[in-house]
């Protein structure tokens, strides 16, 4: 099957004749330019010739444009932070308008991806990344977003609705850019954050309108549900076609996660863990049990996150032995 045919067939949960597989790692060094950033991926991809690209924009990218400082302080999995955020007081909620989805930063992502597109060599469908609303109302924000939201949450309400109409907009953008659908993550949607309560007020709502707004238009929307004890099943009512978490750290399993959700499921690889240590015949045994939870039917072999910028090539390397090898 080519690439494009084995996501498709994974997606519809059809007979394939593997899983697809996809792994992602940031490029803190060169992902602020979009030249630097297509250069990285399409690297990464000539190298180990995955059946998706993820584009790893720096988990900031969103923010630059309404005012947040960004660099890479030394995080192992290669993420940039706000080192200065935009929203220091509650009265900086009103500062927050809708972005023009083609300038500034979110305009150098629209780059990297066109080029992407243009330059790859196979037809791996391209998703770029975007952050549910409540998420980058986090990244704007900081600690200072929970104190508002705790105490008068009116103008981060009020906010929400500026950056969803902007991510709406964006999402069209990014299709129109060439993606052939999203990488769209909530870090959010977690028990280590926020009350479910709190969940469905803030993020799910705002999350929902942005991959309606490109249903039917996106091919591939893939839903990260970030961090540990998460809302699984109220994000797996989404317009989504397939949804990658932390099934190594956190519940569910692949196997309950077919139960749960009619898409497609995307992990199975310990990423902070198994894939830094090794050893090698840990590794190809956590591909086969991935696969065996879901009878190789819609399943995409995948970590819960992005790759540690330290996990071995030869680690990998087995990773993509065990499933190419793989059968059911």
């Amino acid at each position: 099957m080519t690439k494009h045919e084995r996501v498709a067939a994974a997606l519809a949960r059809k007979p394939i004749d593997r899983p697809p597989l996809s792994f992602w790692r940031h490029a803190p060094a060169v992902d602020h330019t979009a030249r630097g950033l297509a250069d990285a991926m399409l690297a990464f991809q000539r190298r180990w010739a995955l059946d998706f690209i993820k584009v790893m924009s720096s988990g900031v990218y969103c923010v630059e444009d309404w005012g947040c400082k960004v660099a890479y302080t030394g995080a192992a999995s290669g993420a940039k932070q706000c080192t200065e955020h935009a929203v220091k007081a509650t009265a900086d909620w009103q500062r927050i308008k809708p972005l023009d989805p083609g300038a500034g930063a979110l305009g150098r992502e629209l780059e990297a991806v066109r080029v992407i597109v243009k330059e790859k060599s196979d037809d791996a469908p391209v998703l770029h990344t975007l952050f549910s609303p409540f998420t980058i109302c986090r990244k704007l924000a900081g600690e200072q977003l929970a104190v508002d939201c705790g105490t008068d949450a009116a103008p981060v309400l009020a906010a929400l609705e500026m950056v969803t109409a902007t991510m709406i907009r964006y999402a069209s953008a990014a299709l129109e850019a060439g993606a052939d659908g999203l990488f769209f993550a909530t870090q959010m949607a977690s028990g280590e954050l926020m009350s479910r309560e709190d969940a469905i007020r803030f993020d799910l709502p705002f999350a929902r309108r942005v991959p309606a707004s490109v249903n039917g238009r996106s091919s591939f929307t893939l839903l990260h549900i970030h961090g540990q004890a998460i809302y699984f099943d109220d994000l797996a009512g989404l317009p989504v076609h397939a949804i990658n978490w932390h099934d190594r750290l956190t519940a569910p399993t692949l196997s309950e996660a077919t139960e749960r959700f009619a898409g497609a499921v995307v992990g199975g690889l310990d990423e902070g863990g198994l894939l830094r240590r090794g050893p090698v015949a840990a590794i190809a045994a956590q591909v086969e049990d991935a696969v065996g939870q879901t009878g190789g039917m819609g399943i995409f072999v995948a970590p819960g996150c992005a790759l540690p910028l330290d996990v071995p090539d030869e680690h990998l390397d087995a990773v993509v032995t065990a499933v190419r090898g793989s059968r059911r």
